[in-house]
């Protein structure tokens, strides 16, 4: 815009040069007409000078004079006439021209900015491409290890199928397993432990359960049983000592024993794993049984006590 103005006040101080060059051509003219008007005297007065001062000669000369000043008169006004239009003329072409330049330069000014718009959307454009571009190819990494881990997959779900197929004999085979090794334990909670083994049994054959939750069932009976091994355990029950039934209350160190005592404490006894039947102890057992059945029920704290352990390979009689 600054540029703009600039030009607009060379081109108006450019006209009024013009129009004072254009003014100033009257005056020329009038100095010509005084010149030929002194002229003309000058002639008269040599005229008059040669010739009789005559009134006939006298009124030619002054209508001479006239005329001559009459034809000036009119040749300085066609002339001014015509420069005044002249003028006219170039000051609405220089105006006309200012427009011109005026809209030329809003143009291109118009032009300038939707030039630096687009400038500016090409270079977004460009960002956006390079976001994109690094985006895609992190993409590009990606499922690349997708594709790695759904092969890695798909072989697992193979190995787990030909897994599943082999898991349900290996399932029966653990339930075999277990109720062959509670028939051949120390006679402790049989009701419990062969309900649950029952249980297992039928579980396998339930086609709502998956083969997960049959396994860790399984598993879970296992564990229940290896938990047997590191406890100790008091309970009563109704037991055949020599051919007589008595009830009792009965001890359970882990699996390395099992020992027996009535409520009256005269009588104790012991599981016999070689004949599995009960047998009867000396009476120097009653005690430390009792105190045994005690620690048992948490009703006494631990303690060392003597109870017959039966050597591997020997039976106690």
């Amino acid at each position: 815009m600054k540029k703009n103005a600039k030009y607009f006040l060379n081109q108006l101080f450019f006209s009024f040069m013009l129009i004072s060059i254009v003014h100033a051509g009257p005056k020329s003219t009038e100095s010509i007409i005084q010149e030929d008007s002194t002229k003309s005297e000058t002639l008269s007065d040599s005229d008059n000078a040669k010739t009789p001062n005559s009134p006939e000669s006298e009124n030619t000369a002054t209508k001479t004079t006239e005329n001559a000043l009459n034809t000036t008169e009119n040749k300085d006004l066609t002339k001014e006439i015509d420069a005044e239009k002249t003028l006219g003329e170039a000051v609405e072409t220089k105006i006309e021209a200012q427009k011109e330049a005026v809209k030329s330069q809003n143009t291109i000014d118009q032009l300038t900015d939707e030039t630096r718009d687009m400038v500016q959307e090409y270079r977004n454009a460009i960002r956006k491409t390079d976001s994109l571009s690094a985006y895609n190819q992190q993409l590009s990494k990606l499922v690349k290890q997708q594709k790695i881990s759904l092969s890695s997959i798909q072989r697992q779900l193979e190995n787990a199928e030909e897994t599943r197929r082999s898991i349900v004999p290996f399932i029966n085979k653990m339930i075999a397993t277990l109720e062959k090794f509670v028939r051949l334990d120390l006679p402790f909670l049989l009701d419990e432990r062969r309900q649950r083994i029952s249980t297992l049994k039928q579980i396998v054959n339930f086609p709502d359960i998956t083969l997960p939750d049959k396994y860790r069932r399984v598993m879970e009976a296992y564990q229940i049983e290896i938990e047997y091994g590191r406890t100790i355990e008091a309970y009563n029950d109704t037991i055949m000592v020599d051919g007589q039934e008595f009830t009792v209350e009965i001890l359970r160190v882990g699996r390395l024993l099992m020992t027996f005592q009535t409520s009256d404490g005269e009588l104790s006894g012991i599981w016999n794993k070689h004949s599995k039947a009960w047998r009867k102890l000396p009476s120097e057992y009653n005690r430390s049984i009792k105190q045994g059945l005690l620690i048992a029920k948490k009703q006494a704290p631990p303690e060392l006590i003597k109870l017959p352990i039966t050597a591997i390979g020997k039976s106690y009689e």
